[in-house]
């Protein structure tokens, strides 16, 4: 298998299976832009895509129950789906079954690292030269559950970063865990944390980064009173309120 030309310099999302995969509804739904989107096992099931990575062979969903809930979705998918699914093995039960370019994955970056069925997307999106990587429902841990966690995001943050090496611009889900985008921005930086006036990071529309102390960067804002959208239109219209550009 050789790179898909066409991806090159794209914007793909990667859907997965944790709780920020709501945003991808609530991004979609307000207009942002991919021009694919992949599906991370039974997400296919949910969301339109354009691929799934099911890197698990099919036989484990169409002959056991090892995959739990999932198990009912992907044994449907599996049978049906007219692909590309990119998995470990071709199965003649699954018509849409491709198998992963593991070889050539490996062999152009030089590292066997892949624990997980997300980092083999992400490595395949590295592989394809894609310009921008969303990332929704890709969490792992979960601030309000101390005692749980999923195995992989280690590997799947290890991928991210040679695709910023690489010159690939990463978003990642505002509520997610993963690259600890979801603690407040004046936490980030450890040690600095603990300052009086904490140091924080702000990218600038071409996506470089400089710190500064969030004093410097604190804005005084006006409370508004709250607005129920499309109750008032006439009242909305009468003072430009209109939807907000960013949640």
């Amino acid at each position: 298998m050789k790179p898909i030309k066409k991806l090159e310099g794209k914007t793909v999302a990667i859907v997965g299976m944790g709780k920020s995969w709501f945003d991808y509804n609530l991004a979609k739904s307000h207009g942002v832009h991919f021009d694919e989107v992949w599906a991370i096992n039974a997400v296919a099931d949910v969301i339109f895509h354009d691929r799934i990575f099911m890197l698990d062979p099919a036989s484990r969903f169409l002959d056991s129950d090892d995959a739990g809930g999932q198990t009912k979705s992907m044994a449907k998918i599996c049978k049906t789906h007219k692909g590309p699914i990119y998995t470990c093995e071709l199965d003649k039960r699954c018509p849409g079954l491709i198998e992963y370019p593991i070889d050539e994955v490996v062999s152009e970056f030089k590292c066997h690292y892949l624990n997980n069925t997300v980092a083999y997307a992400v490595a395949f999106a590295l592989w394809c030269k894609v310009g921008t990587l969303k990332l929704f429902g890709i969490d792992f841990t979960y601030k309000g559950n101390l005692y749980f966690a999923e195995s992989g995001r280690a590997c799947v943050e290890f991928w991210l970063c040679k695709c910023m090496e690489r010159g690939m611009t990463v978003e990642v889900a505002n509520s997610s865990s993963l690259l600890d985008t979801a603690i407040p921005g004046d936490e980030r930086l450890y040690g600095y944390h603990r300052l009086d006036d904490p140091k924080v990071i702000l990218a600038d529309k071409n996506n470089n980064y400089r710190v500064f102390n969030k004093s410097s960067v604190q804005t005084s804002t006006k409370e508004q009173e709250a607005v129920l959208m499309d109750r008032y239109d006439s009242h909305l219209n009468k003072n430009k309120i209109g939807e907000p550009n960013k949640w």
